[in-house]
């Protein structure tokens, strides 16, 4: 997708246009116009409020009549069939593109501190998805479990290995793991009732969530959104930048935000991610000019 600016007046600036041009933090050209986009949506000004008083409602339901039952009912099937069928039903093409690439986005990142990290092989990710109907192999829990076994396996490793910092700064970084991702949704294709915005549509789909694991599981899915912080200081702790911190919002893992505010959370984690991988991709070019400047500039 090209963005397409309004005719400039100076009199009467249009926002949208200043904010998808604004590159103080940059951002991929094509999954930013579908985040401008998204925001421009009639639902997300008119729906997005009474849609989290609902979806609020049944998620305060679910985890009371969750944690009063004697046993626990998970459907990881029911839960990716539902959310298959309810992007394609009711999210936007532009929304579906963002949520199905914000998965391979994840796999990256996990993949990139895994060669850069003190024990390069550790068990790397294999989750990217290329369109919806992808998510229907336990996408969304694979993603989860991908993420905290990195973490613990991170942090294992880091213990077996405690000069590791210095080899890796010694050798220099791998930015091999950062692929391109491949998206097949076709944002020119939409049903009519293909009009809910990200953050609508997770605002409802967490109600699903919510149904279809234990309240373990959707505690851990909860607080997987505020290790954007711990994430932003292992990418500091080797390459010594400290740039892309300033940037994180989802913070602190030990004072965790309310499940209630889970869908804004996570619209806050698909940006950050999209800052990231946009960070990580300008370094990797920026290390392939400083090896090869002649190669560079040819391409340029």
């Amino acid at each position: 997708m090209t963005y397409v600016p309004e005719t400039r007046d100076r009199q009467d600036p249009n926002h949208w246009d200043a904010l998808y041009f604004d590159a103080g933090i940059p951002v991929d050209p094509v999954a930013k116009a579908y985040m401008v986009k998204d925001l421009q949506s009639w639902s997300r000004n008119y729906l997005l409020l009474p849609i989290k008083v609902i979806a609020n409602l049944g998620l305060g339901v679910i985890m009371t009549v969750k944690r009063l039952l004697p046993f626990q009912f998970r459907s990881y099937w029911l839960m990716h069939e539902m959310a298959v069928w309810f992007l394609n039903t009711f999210a936007t093409p532009e929304a579906c593109y963002l949520i199905v690439r914000h998965l391979g986005i994840g796999s990256n990142i996990v993949n990139f501190l895994i060669d850069n990290g003190p024990d390069p092989t550790l068990p790397r990710s294999n989750l990217y998805p290329r369109t919806v109907e992808d998510l229907a192999d336990n996408a969304f829990l694979e993603h989860d479990i991908i993420l905290y076994n990195f973490v613990l396996d991170y942090h294992a490793a880091q213990r077996a290995n405690p000069n590791w910092v210095e080899t890796v700064q010694q050798r220099g970084i791998d930015f091999s793991s950062v692929r391109p991702l491949e998206v097949d949704v076709d944002t020119r294709q939409r049903g009519w009732l293909q009009v809910l915005d990200m953050e609508s549509a997770l605002e409802l789909f967490k109600i699903c969530y919510s149904l279809c694991v234990t309240s373990r599981e959707f505690q851990r899915a909860v607080l997987s959104l505020q290790f954007d912080e711990s994430f932003a200081q292992y990418f500091s702790q080797f390459t010594g930048d400290y740039r892309w911190n300033h940037v994180v919002t989802n913070r602190h893992p030990l004072a965790p935000n309310s499940p209630f505010a889970a869908a804004h959370d996570l619209l806050l984690h698909g940006v950050l991610s999209e800052y990231l991988q946009r960070y990580l991709e300008l370094a990797a070019e920026e290390q392939a000019q400083e090896v090869n400047p002649h190669h560079a500039t040819h391409h340029a």
